[in-house]
Order: C-alpha cells, then sequence, then structure tokens
C-alpha cells in the first residue's frame, strides 16, 4: 500500500475540519476510531493488490457509495427519531425518489 494507516489517519483529520464528525458521546475515543479505520481500509488495499487499477477504482467507488447511502440513511433516521426536519436539500431528494413510485 502507498499509504501507512497513520497517513491515512492525518488525512481524515485534514478533510474533518471542513465536515467534522459528531462522536457526540460515544464511548470509544476519536483518534481510536480513526485508527481502527484507517488500519481496516490499508488492509482493504492490501488485499486488492492483484485487482486491476479499474477493479480497484470500482471497488472502492462501490465502498464508498455503500458507506455515503448508509450515512445518509443513519442520519435521516436520527433526525426522524429525534423530531428534527430534515434540511431542504434532503427533503427535496427524497421527494425526487418518492416521484419515482
Amino acid at each position: 500500500m502507498s499509504i501507512t494507516p497513520e497517513e491515512l489517519e492525518l488525512l481524515m483529520q485534514e478533510v474533518e475540519k471542513e465536515d467534522p464528525i459528531d462522536f457526540a458521546d460515544l464511548p470509544f475515543d476519536e483518534h481510536d476510531l480513526r485508527g481502527l479505520i484507517s488500519n481496516h481500509l490499508c488492509e482493504m488495499a492490501d488485499a486488492m493488490e492483484s485487482f486491476s487499477e479499474e477493479d480497484k477504482h470500482l471497488t472502492l467507488l462501490a465502498v464508498a457509495a455503500k458507506l455515503v447511502l448508509e450515512n445518509m440513511v443513519l442520519n435521516i433516521q436520527l433526525l426522524r427519531r429525534h423530531g428534527v426536519p430534515l434540511s431542504d436539500t434532503t427533503e427535496a431528494l427524497l421527494q425526487r425518489l418518492r416521484k419515482k413510485d
């Protein structure tokens, strides 16, 4: 792998400056969570060493898309559970999905 887990962890923190993660009251240390994830992703990347560049790209894109979808679903569930209205952007997106049915 061309990046170490520690370097990936630093990159994660850089990205979080623009879009911070609300760890709220989780009973885990933020640094430990970042380390766990960066190690896991580096292991995934190492396991794809035999993949073609296109297959690596497609796999990482699929993983990212799944995580974004999961994040959106969890956020909507939390907002609904706490009676917080959805943002206009999220509401518009969901409205487009409703119109397809």
